[in-house]
């Protein structure tokens, strides 16, 4: 692998790697602190549309796909604040519209494209240049709400009640902390596909929260595992030239499972004494 380091692609894709943990380790655990796993679920599959319309007329998919996941994450957080008992229901029908626009537009288009399916299971070794440039413009925008509003997000995150009371916009952070969640979405699909990305945003954040002891620390060790996650799966994809997404997913979900294991045990030591 160290040979391999001398290529750019590879170390793209080491950079891009860093940057998503980075981005997923920090809005993943607003996500799942917030309850928000299948609201992030439904705008990762309408970003679909979005690659579909990018294809369709010309301009970049990085682009298409955000300003679709983007202004999804808009509407889902106008729909579910106002009526949060249609929320299943909303989610499950711009799920599906999302991937048939997708879908049809890319029907639509002359010719195929094969990148397309580096979108569904992530190619993180096609990362390019611009497509690094965009992460790290997303990550240092994610780094400076969170430092700036990190009371007003952790108020918000944990109590909303508590936090209209002291006067924080609940309804603001809400819909910000969607949008952030769309955008980490757009650039987690390149690197372990839409099919994926919920893993990645989620499997990472679970085993931090049973290590930490506040929302900061646990931004941190889940960019940190999910690093981890991703160097080891890239190394395994490398080695064995499998798809990187799957590889990094398996990897997530195996350490998973033996931290669970440890965990349970250790716990019943400690109960027993």
């Amino acid at each position: 692998m160290l040979d391999a380091l001398s290529y750019e692609f590879i170390q793209n894709a080491i950079i891009a790697g860093v940057l998503v943990s980075i981005a997923s380790g920090i809005i993943g655990s607003l996500i799942v602190v917030n309850r928000m796993v299948f609201l992030a679920g439904g705008i990762a599959h309408t970003s679909y549309g979005g690659i579909g319309l990018a294809v369709y007329f010309g301009f970049p998919i990085f682009l298409g796909a955000s300003l679709f996941s983007v202004a999804a994450a808009l509407l889902i957080a106008f729909i579910t604040i106002n009526k949060k008992h249609h929320t299943d229901t909303f989610i499950g029908f711009i799920w599906a519209v999302g991937m048939a626009i997708g879908i049809l537009f890319i029907d639509l288009t002359p010719g195929y494209n094969v990148d397309l399916m580096s979108y569904l299971f992530g190619s993180i070794l096609a990362v390019s240049r611009e497509d690094l440039y965009f992460m790290i413009c997303l990550v240092i925008s994610i780094v400076i709400f969170v430092s700036f509003w990190y009371r007003d997000i952790l108020a918000v995150s944990y109590d909303s009640e508590y936090a209209s009371l002291r006067g924080v916009n609940v309804k603001t952070f809400y819909t910000l902390i969607l949008v952030l969640s769309a955008l980490t979405v757009v650039i987690a699909i390149k690197v372990v596909g839409l099919i994926l990305v919920i893993a990645l945003l989620t499997i990472p954040i679970h085993i931090a929260e049973k290590i930490s002891n506040s929302l900061n620390s646990m931004m941190i060790y889940s960019s940190i595992i999910s690093s981890l996650f991703t160097f080891i799966g890239l190394y395994i994809s490398y080695n064995f030239d499998i798809t990187s997404g799957a590889s990094i997913i398996l990897v997530s979900a195996v350490s998973l499972t033996i931290f669970l294991i440890i965990y349970k045990i250790k716990k019943t030591i400690f109960t027993t004494i």
